[in-house]
């Protein structure tokens, strides 16, 4: 996927989720250090935090600790890094 950038996939998120009948929300939370960058909303009450990266790089490990602190409290909590993983989460 050579070329795409963060901002792609994000928007790729964003597009599907909207497509699917859901919101996908900007997540800014001052004072809290790596929050995921979305919040997606589905239909049926379906809730997930992503953090978006672009195609091959990771999150870091505060991001990847916030991401665990919200799945071990019961959500979904996900880092993608293509448009491809955007599809695959969202079947």
């Amino acid at each position: 996927m050579s070329g795409c950038q963060e901002i792609d996939v994000e928007r790729y998120l964003v597009k599907r989720v909207k497509a699917l009948g859901g919101q996908c929300f900007k997540w800014v939370s001052p004072g809290h250090a790596g929050v995921p960058d979305r919040i997606g909303v589905l239909p049926q009450g379906q809730v997930f935090f992503v953090e978006v990266k672009r195609p091959g790089a990771k999150p870091t490990k505060l991001q990847l600790h916030t991401l665990e602190v919200l799945t071990r409290l019961g959500c979904r909590a996900v880092w993608l890094d293509s448009k491809e993983a955007v599809d695959e989460f969202l079947t």
